[in-house]
């Protein structure tokens, strides 16, 4: 496989997802069509960076939004690195290159509203797709976690006794999450019917598939679209959105900020505070109904 000693690298030394894996590659091999169709050549490590702007041009031409280009150039960037690393280039033509500008899109959370109405529908739920829904919904909501962090848990990751979840998220770092009464509830409901399906092939984990399998990213994705389409008009309804939203409510409440960024996991502020412009817009509305002079 191309580039093979750079993916072995990510996935054993940098414990990236095999997803991640297959992205990166795929724009290696992107831009080594590029400048074989362009400058003849092949050797990706013998460009300079003259040929990356050609390249980057040629995508900004190609309508491919900064925000999508950035993420190309960041891979071939992480591949210069590594090969500065194995001493295999002396200098990364990147070094100097400077992202292109991106408009930051300000997600919007589902709000409280929209949240209870979801868990009501949900509340009568008593079968086994039922109770996993809710209880995908709830963890989401209550946790914050990833996508591909709730399809990871395992049975052993949930304790009952202390009410705590371990997460294992980015980099293979855990963090320990309260769980609440309620959600516990639907835990123990939710096992009581796991325990019921025919065949469980993968015993280990805690979220199944009605066949017994574990279940996957795009399920999980298609759940929480189905959901909240009833009650929401907004364009995106994704877990992501629902990871927002637990941060969002938390911060509107007066939850501290680096209280937050543990709980959500992040490695630095700068990731949380992306979370307070909806806090700040909550803030400014409360302030304009509430303040005796915001109406004069």
């Amino acid at each position: 496989m191309a580039f093979k000693a750079f993916s072995d690298y990510l996935l054993l030394e940098k414990n990236y997802s095999k997803l991640t894996l297959k992205a990166y590659v795929a724009d290696l091999e992107a831009f080594q069509v590029f400048i074989v169709s362009e400058f003849q050549t092949d050797s990706v490590e013998q460009v300079n960076y003259q040929q990356i702007r050609n390249w980057i041009v040629s995508l900004v031409e190609s309508e491919i939004s900064n925000r999508s280009i950035n993420r190309k150039v960041s891979s071939l960037n992480t591949y210069y690195k590594f090969l500065l690393k194995t001493n295999t280039i002396e200098v990364n033509p990147l070094t100097k290159h400077r992202a292109l500008k991106v408009s930051k899109k300000i997600q919007v959370p589902f709000s409280e509203k929209e949240m209870q109405f979801v868990l009501d529908e949900l509340n009568s739920a008593r079968d086994f797709e039922g109770l996993r829904n809710r209880l995908i919904i709830e963890l989401f909501y209550a946790t914050g976690i990833r996508r591909i962090e709730l399809v990871q848990l395992k049975l052993t990751d949930v304790d009952l006794s202390n009410k705590i979840l371990k997460v294992l998220g980015k980099r293979n770092k855990e963090r320990f999450i309260p769980l609440i009464d309620s959600v516990l509830k639907t835990i123990k409901d939710y096992m009581e019917q796991r325990n019921k399906l025919e065949t469980i092939t993968d015993k280990p984990y805690l979220f199944l598939t009605k066949k017994g399998v574990k279940i996957y990213e795009t399920l999980v994705y298609r759940i929480i679209n189905n959901y909240f389409s009833k009650v929401s008009t907004k364009v995106k309804r994704s877990p992501h959105i629902l990871r927002h939203s637990f941060a969002t409510h938390l911060l509107n409440q007066g939850a501290n900020l680096n209280a937050v960024k543990e709980l959500l996991g992040h490695s630095s502020l700068a990731a949380t505070q992306v979370y307070t412009h909806n806090s700040i817009a909550e803030l400014k509305k409360v302030y304009s109904n509430t303040h005796p002079r915001s109406k004069k």
